[in-house]
């Protein structure tokens, strides 16, 4: 049977050297008994808040167990509307301007879907989540990358995101603080991209999954949909998968221009329906109730930060930026000779530190990704079998 694939639009998509077949090959030898510690995936380590477990059992418990509105439940929508209230100053309407998704994925599939047009380009500071690039291509726009620079933190440079604009952009898209880098940007710098979006009449979409996990009081999360003029043309998405540690909930949400919705609702239908019942449940209890849970993450993952920075610190050879947020690191490996995929192999095969190279997230060679979303004492661990690796690599 000849299946025709990959169709035209998935020609452009990479079906491998990603995080889940690190993963895999991790979680394989560590079923053949060897002791792996996983710094690949950004998968939170800890409980989701008890509130939402008991919030979802007594949905269950009234038979709260079929479809909702598409858009998803009321009771959701208006605890997100009072999140934005509270964190951003932010008017949001729960019947016209909210969506409640199937995780964060869903809600950019149903946004890139819904607004782009074959050939039309969308700008990615890069590195980036690499699910944007593929997402892109397979609604049949082009994704056109700016490269962030380390000498500036990995912060996109408002100048290089106007010098890519074209004729065929459509959108620009932005993910502060940012996976894989940690990179968050200020107001400044927000306010000079929504010039450009404003003065080149452009779409931003803003995935603001980390927004909790911003470290520097001096320069705190902003939406860019709260600055003048750009709520009617911000796609904002998030997600209680990483702010709550509920990864396996799966439920996000988009805050969409009011205008959008009805585009935006039948697309999201014909990809989801809707989002699971009684998690909505336990995700509304989660944003009245589990900010405190949410605060003790927060101390926590700093203080894992500084550990692991203060430990790549002190292995020659690797650069590592101070990442503002997130979970990530994303050190310079360049120094250390090898490509960064043949050192991220060899650490895995040599050592049972599984990490991420550079390339999957749009960056050139000689970087990995780090997830301190891990105990210290793996942390500490693993960084120890690094720099013990690192070291006979110089012998």
């Amino acid at each position: 049977m000849d299946y025709r694939l990959p169709v035209e639009k998935m020609k452009g998509v990479n079906f491998g050297g990603g995080i889940r077949e690190i993963l895999a090959l991790a979680d394989e030898m560590q079923r053949n008994g060897q002791d792996i510690i996983h710094l690949e995936l950004g998968r939170p380590d800890f409980d989701s808040p008890e509130c939402a477990k008991r919030a979802v059992v007594l949905a269950l418990e009234k038979g709260d167990v079929h479809y909702t509105d598409w858009a998803g439940t009321y009771e959701l929508r208006r605890e997100i509307a009072a999140k934005f209230k509270r964190d951003a100053g932010m008017d949001i309407d729960p019947d016209n301007e909210i969506l409640v998704t199937v995780g964060a994925v869903e809600a950019l599939s149903t946004v890139f879907m819904t607004m782009l047009t074959h050939g039309d380009e969308v700008i990615v500071p890069a590195p980036y989540f690499p699910i944007y690039a593929d997402q892109i291509m397979m609604a049949g726009g082009v994704i056109r990358a700016v490269p962030a620079k380390i000498e500036n933190g990995f912060k996109p440079d408002p100048a290089d995101i106007e010098r890519a604009v074209t004729p065929k952009t459509r959108m620009i898209m932005i993910n502060s603080p940012n996976n894989p880098t940690g990179a968050t940007s200020t107001r400044a710098e927000l306010e000079a991209i929504a010039g450009i979006a404003k003065s080149r009449d452009l779409l931003v979409l803003s995935d603001e999954c980390y927004e909790k996990f911003a470290y520097d009081d001096s320069a705190p999360h902003i939406s860019i949909a709260s600055l003048p003029g750009m709520k009617e043309r911000t796609f904002t998405v998030s997600a209680a998968s990483k702010t709550f540690s509920m990864t396996g909930w799966r439920v996000g949400w988009l805050v969409m221009p009011a205008e959008t919705r009805a585009f935006i609702i039948k697309c999201h239908q014909g990809l989801a329906t809707c989002s699971n019942s009684f998690a909505q449940a336990g995700v509304a209890e989660a944003l009245r109730s589990a900010r405190s849970d949410v605060d003790r993450m927060i101390v926590e993952y700093k203080a894992r930060r500084d550990m692991m920075v203060d430990m790549l610190s002190k292995i020659g050879g690797i650069n590592v930026p101070i990442p503002r947020g997130a979970f990530y690191a994303f050190p310079d490996i360049k120094a250390l000779g090898l490509p960064s995929i043949e050192f991220c192999s060899r650490l895995l095969s040599e050592t049972g530190v599984a990490a991420v190279p550079g390339q999957p997230f749009g960056a050139p060679d000689g970087y990995m990704r780090l997830a301190y979303c891990r105990p210290r004492n793996e942390i500490k661990e693993a960084l120890t079998r690094m720099g013990d690796f690192v070291a006979k690599l110089k012998r």
